[in-house]
């Protein structure tokens, strides 16, 4: 699975890159996107960058 950040709905507050910086980075808009899959290793950390978002712009697809 990946997180998909809803591009429209992101402030850029960065709490997801600090929670999970190997799934998230900020692109050139400021914006978090996710660039690598969900995995078994790092699956508590994006559950925490979703659970965490402020504007609930995350969620997982598959």
């Amino acid at each position: 699975m990946r997180a998909y950040v809803d591009q429209d709905a992101c402030i850029g507050c960065g709490l997801c890159t600090a929670t999970a910086p190997d799934v998230f980075e900020m692109n050139d808009a400021g914006k978090a996107v996710a660039v690598a899959d969900t995995t078994e290793e790092n699956q508590d950390s994006v559950q925490e960058a979703i659970q965490g978002c402020p504007v609930s712009a995350i969620r997982e697809s598959e």
